[in-house]
């Protein structure tokens, strides 16, 4: 019989645990991207942000006075219609090219606008793998409970030595992490600090089909079962994939604008792809740090071939975050660098900052329960976890912690893996308590 067909019960003669066993999608998780333009679609950038009124008046203005017809601005149906922004889309109805390249023209001349770009939608890919690994749900039963093996757990908050912060009353509270993936379900069990949940998908459900953004929240904050890393960081739940994974800059624009507007700390993207050209996104995150926004992403699951990192993991201002296995060797999914923006006029940059486990790594599921995921989208929240962590104990020092400085007192904290090249592990393994001494050593920090 197959494994992933049986539900098994252990009951333990002992009286530990109770493990009932379910199958799960989850030994590998390589997400794979693809970029596409949406034809005849544009995201008209502003210099500034302006309620909606202010810039269709100028987009109507240009086009109206020259004359030209066939073409609207289209509403979005969320939370950004409420604020200033500082973009729109258009559409051109006309798909002659002549036609597309004049109103392109007409619409950048207008003194307001800073560039008129091609809309993009990306199609995530969740390779599901079913051969190997059960989800589980747990429940302690009476009897004397024993003692975690570190050594063989698979829950990051463990192997990282969290439990020492959090006997010193440091466990992510006041920290706003903001997490943009598939959503979360409304009551999730293993949740206490879910402050809002938003969605800026053209689906109505904000809870979470497939069970990524579930998976990510857990590995930071989950407070039950399998416990994250920072149980009390205040969580910010950004939809911004279907569930049929596919999402578009312009949901990403408004959603990193609403994240600006809610003064998050943190926020984590276990997301990326290849195109790094598409400028409004990549000038958002920027954008982001310029507000103190503190980004952990992804660096992709291309590995192992060099200069595969995806963005805007590879971007200087971001922490890009590579996989290892729980023994310590770089996963073979994990992307290297070095970043490829550079080539062929200049040389790249190094990009991975830094590797954390990725592999078979203990999170959320869906409704209750925990499971396995494997990628660089399961690293990246280790390592949003961990700055929340920091975080939440130094807010005393909260005017010296900015994306530069946490940056940087991350990768110093780092332990160097022998045999690995920088390429391949960035500045080496994340270690939470030497990043802890790192931190509280003084102010300002300096390599």
């Amino acid at each position: 019989m197959n494994v992933s067909t049986i539900i098994c019960v252990i009951n333990a003669i002992s009286g530990l645990i109770l493990f009932q066993c379910i199958p799960a999608c989850s030994a590998s998780d390589k997400d794979t991207f693809k970029t596409t333009v949406v034809p005849n679609e544009f995201i008209v950038q502003f210099h500034f942000k302006y309620f909606s009124t202010v810039r269709e008046s100028y987009i109507q203005t240009k086009l109206l006075s020259s004359n030209i017809t066939g073409w609207r601005i289209l509403p979005r149906n969320n939370l950004a219609s409420q604020y200033p922004s500082d973009f729109d889309i258009l559409r051109i109805l006309d798909g002659k090219k002549s036609s597309i390249e004049h109103i392109v023209k007409t619409v950048t001349s207008h003194p307001s606008v800073k560039a008129v770009v091609s809309q993009r939608s990306v199609q995530r890919t969740l390779a599901w793998n079913f051969n190997a690994t059960l989800a589980y749900k747990s429940r302690r039963t009476l009897g004397i409970v024993r003692k975690e093996d570190v050594k063989h757990s698979r829950r990051v908050s463990s192997v990282l030595h969290a439990n020492v912060l959090w006997n010193l009353g440091i466990t992510g509270k006041g920290v706003k992490v903001a997490i943009f993936d598939t959503g979360l379900t409304k009551n999730h069990p293993h949740f206490r600090n879910v402050k809002e949940r938003t969605n800026w998908t053209n689906e109505k459900s904000l809870d979470d089909r497939v069970s990524h953004g579930t998976f990510v929240a857990g590995v930071i904050a989950s407070s039950k079962e399998c416990l994250g890393l920072a149980p009390d960081a205040e969580l910010y739940i950004f939809k911004v994939f279907t569930n049929s994974q596919v999402s578009y800059t312009s949901w990403f624009l408004d959603a990193f604008n609403y994240a600006i507007h809610r003064k998050v700390n943190i926020l984590n993207l276990s997301i990326g792809g290849p195109d790094f050209m598409d400028s409004p996104f990549v000038e958002k995150v920027l954008e982001l740090s310029a507000n103190n926004v503190i980004m952990v992403s992804s660096a992709g699951n291309d590995g192992p071939l060099y200069g595969t990192l995806n963005n805007p993991g590879d971007q200087s201002d971001v922490i890009g975050v590579g996989g290892i296995q729980f023994d310590d060797k770089i996963a073979k999914f994990s992307s290297r660098g070095m970043t490829t923006w550079e080539l062929p006029l200049g040389y790249g940059r190094l990009g991975l900052d830094i590797v954390t486990y990725g592999s078979q790594v203990e999170g959320s599921d869906v409704r209750t329960g925990c499971r396995r995921l494997s990628g660089t989208s399961v690293s990246s929240p280790v390592v949003a976890g961990v700055a929340a962590l920091l975080i939440s104990g130094a807010f005393h020092r909260i005017e010296l912690i900015n994306p530069a400085s946490l940056k940087q007192v991350i990768i110093e904290g780092a332990e160097k893996l022998p045999t690995y090249n920088m390429f391949e592990q960035g500045q080496g393994k994340l270690s939470l308590l030497k990043t802890l001494s790192r931190f509280t050593l003084g102010a300002p920090w300096q390599s």
